[in-house]
């Protein structure tokens, strides 16, 4: 499914860094794939497939746990969570803008529906399911300010969302999980078009420090960029403040430790901070890509598209909420826990602001840095770590039984051995034959003379 979409879409521009990025997500997928199959397998065990019948009586077996952490594992791969969360941005690397942005960034949460799907089988490792999202939050969130690709950049907001739904159902509210991966489908999906206009317009540039002005130039896709872009950011009345401020209190609600805490609302705050970092290289920054161009809005029916998803995004976060929640959910907080995620988004705001204004000066700086810059830019090394990590201790113990075993002892011990052996043997004896007749001749009699004894 997702692997194989994904290796046809990305390996279209035939080249190395395509393939590679192909062949990383396919078989990235397919470790979901083998533990889906797997746990489907292991439930022959129960005699059924219909384990809702003996969910009760089965709960705390260690074959139904088994079957938990497998079906965690094929989630966890799916949804592109630490240590997997390699093949997302490499997934990037799609021919056209809008399709790869689709298929990475929505597909992806396939693992998180499944996960609510099978919501009973992760309460025996909801913690580490928590620490795991909170992880993924806090790597994409780092990751994302500082990437210059407009793709990636996306990508990895998606993952940092993946991380705060597999977050809150670790904690038990699978509605609120549920109702955030609709609401994050609809801006995101308002996200993808104007991030493919973009990158259109700029003759499939992806970098965004190419980018700039596009206020002027294109204003009406760049209102449409920055509505979603506050609704990803949790502003108050757009429909991702329905949903991520009442996971933010419900999380507040919770009796866990400071790390937790402080780990989550900097998550938040670096959503921020990369929102408006783009915002700013989109909007303010000068435009460095042609000094002649003719950069223009798009056809209309882009723009009516766009058009009446920014309404959906507008009014679709109050309206599912009053569908999903019959009962409103009661959140009882002091006034500091209340306003803590607005002190966040605002904090996170003015950090993006400030990075966005770096200068020449501070980047030498941070070339001193350039090792904790670059751990923090590729992802903590995972697709390293997924790649030549992987593969290293195995590639370099083929190189060695190649070189002692194949190309070494094999050799001299079977086939080149026996070929040198007989090759000096018979110069030898060409030797002896063309350089002395008597010797020859009398080999040739002995030889007659064995054969004539034998056979009396």
């Amino acid at each position: 499914g997702l692997g194989l979409v994904s290796y046809c879409l990305v390996v279209y521009y035939q080249n190395l860094k395509s393939y590679s990025a192909g062949m990383l997500t396919a078989l990235s997928n397919r470790i979901g794939d083998v533990m889906l199959l797997m746990s489907i397998a292991w439930m022959m065990n129960f005699g059924s497939w219909n384990f809702i019948l003996y969910l009760e009586y089965y709960y705390l077996d260690f074959n139904f746990k088994l079957i938990g952490f497998l079906v965690i594992l094929a989630c966890m791969t799916k949804s592109a969570q630490i240590p997997f969360s390699a093949w997302l941005p490499s997934a990037m690397a799609a021919p056209t803008p809008v399709s790869a942005l689709v298929h990475s960034s929505t597909l992806v949460t396939a693992g998180v529906y499944l996960l609510i799907r099978f919501h009973f089988l992760i309460m025996n490792y909801s913690m580490i399911l928590l620490f795991i999202g909170l992880m993924t939050m806090f790597m994409s969130g780092l990751g994302a300010n500082f990437e210059f690709d407009l793709k990636k950049i996306i990508a990895l907001s998606t993952l940092s969302q993946l991380g705060l739904m597999i977050t809150i159902l670790s904690l038990g509210s699978l509605k609120l999980a549920f109702f955030h991966l609709l609401v994050h489908a609809l801006f995101k999906a308002l996200l993808f078009m104007c991030a493919g206009n973009f990158i259109h317009l700029m003759s499939n540039c992806q970098d965004i420090r190419y980018m700039g002005g596009l206020i002027l130039k294109s204003p009406l896709t760049v209102v449409y960029f920055n509505i979603s872009n506050l609704s990803l950011c949790g502003m108050p009345y757009f429909s991702g403040f329905y949903s991520k401020d009442l996971i933010m209190e419900y999380y507040s609600m919770m009796s866990l430790n400071l790390f937790v805490y402080l780990v989550m609302f900097i998550s938040l705050g670096l959503t921020v901070s990369y929102s408006i970092r783009l915002v700013y290289y989109l909007m303010f920054n000068n435009i460095h890509i042609f000094s002649l161009n003719m950069i223009k809005e798009l056809e209309d029916y882009m723009i009516y598209s766009m058009g009446f998803m920014f309404l959906i995004v507008l009014f679709s976060g109050s309206c599912l909420m009053w569908l999903m929640f019959n009962i409103p959910y009661l959140v009882m907080l002091p006034l500091f826990m209340k306003m803590l995620t607005l002190i966040m988004v605002l904090f996170g705001f003015f950090l993006g602001v400030e990075i966005s204004k770096f200068t020449l000066s501070y980047n030498l700086i941070l070339m001193k840095k350039m090792n904790m810059m670059y751990f923090c830019s590729f992802m903590w090394n995972l697709p390293f770590i997924s790649t030549m990590g992987l593969n290293y201790p195995f590639l370099k113990m083929g190189v060695l039984n190649m070189k002692y075993s194949d190309l070494g002892w094999s050799e001299l011990l079977g086939s080149q051995g026996l070929f040198y052996y007989m090759k000096n043997s018979s110069v030898i004896l060409q030797y002896i034959f063309n350089n002395n007749l008597k010797i020859y001749l009398i080999m040739f009699v002995s030889w007659m003379f064995l054969v004539i004894i034998n056979n009396l």
